[in-house]
């Protein structure tokens, strides 16, 4: 993918060192009135959803692990840029890390669910989803020794087809989840669904907030700004244009996401996979790291929960109210 940021953004602007021509940052931390969401999905490249056709996980444990690695540069990073972020934790990893899991907590960072083994929703049983995201819940508390309350489904996988999804949740204890996408996606997304963050009451009676992924308006259509693949395939110029537009100049706050794998250029190729999603998982993978270490000098990023807590929810809707285009 090839963007280039509106001419207007262009003017006087390093695509890759955030600065201005003339070494002045374009905006600053210090500017900021609200604290934005950092987080990290904490699973290993051969996870992703963009693989599941060509790699069965039964099949996982046969690749080289380098979540570890990858996850303790990032802590690394974080520790230098002293922000803490949440890190939504697969609980297949977990169970197989618990030292890493363990560290994460002990250095003040969050921790929130990623489910257990990276199926998307609409494809589980309600059943099977409930069985693995009370298994994971349940594997990250006895870790930590804390409850999770947070939750984010593998690949944004909340959608109209398994919003019932927000019913188990809201009754295995979460309180807020960060899985809707309000984009059209050919995996995710609910185009239609708020842009900031809301309530959702459930059926069975719960309050779930959802703090929705990035996007900004750019040509009346909406753009996702919240980063992963989007944040290596775009210049680092128009990604951070595109989240200082959304934040509205950081007066409304954003979420941020990334992988482990997307710092590790090196990783292990995986044969079988089509062009396509080979173009999604290693584009500017040798880029990445660089670029986030901007982005935390561009903006303020603290831990969902501290995000939450600088903003009040633009709305409350019923769950029902998310399965009609509005």
């Amino acid at each position: 993918m090839n963007i280039e940021p509106p001419s207007e953004f262009r003017s006087g602007i390093s695509a890759d060192n955030g600065t201005n021509t003339d070494g002045t940052k374009t905006m600053s931390a210090a500017s900021s009135t609200v604290t934005h969401a950092m987080t990290i999905d904490v699973e290993d490249y051969y996870h992703v959803a963009a693989f599941g056709n060509v790699i069965d996980p039964s099949d996982w444990p046969k690749w080289p692990s380098r979540v570890e690695n990858n996850t303790q540069r990032l802590l690394a990073l974080f520790d230098d840029s002293g922000i803490k972020a949440t890190f939504f934790v697969l609980g297949w990893v977990a169970e197989r890390y618990p030292e890493l899991i363990k560290e994460i907590a002990s250095q003040g960072h969050e921790i929130a669910s990623h489910g257990y083994s990276h199926q998307l929703i609409y494809t589980q049983s309600q059943q099977t989803f409930r069985d693995e995201t009370a298994k994971s819940k349940q594997i990250l508390e006895d870790l930590i020794g804390t409850a999770v309350t947070g939750y984010r489904a593998a690949s944004y996988s909340i959608t109209q087809q398994s919003l019932w999804a927000l019913d188990i949740l809201g009754e295995l204890g979460f309180t807020w989840d960060s899985s809707i996408f309000p984009v059209h996606h050919d995996r995710y997304g609910i185009a239609s669904s708020p842009k900031k963050p809301y309530i959702i009451n459930t059926h069975g009676n719960h309050q779930i907030t959802e703090f929705p992924l990035t996007t900004a308006k750019l040509f009346g259509q909406s753009v996702p700004a919240a980063g992963g693949g989007y944040f290596r395939q775009y210049p680092y110029a128009l990604s951070r244009w595109l989240f200082d537009r959304a934040s509205e100049h950081s007066t409304v706050p954003q979420i941020f996401y990334l992988h482990p794998w997307e710092i590790d250029p090196d990783q292990p190729r995986i044969p079988g996979a089509s062009a396509f999603s080979r173009f999604r998982h290693y584009t500017n993978l040798g880029r990445c790291e660089a670029r986030l270490k901007q982005l935390l000098n561009d903006f303020d990023f603290s831990t969902v929960s501290n995000s939450l807590a600088s903003t009040t929810p633009a709305t409350t809707l019923d769950i029902g109210q998310l399965s009609n285009e509005r």
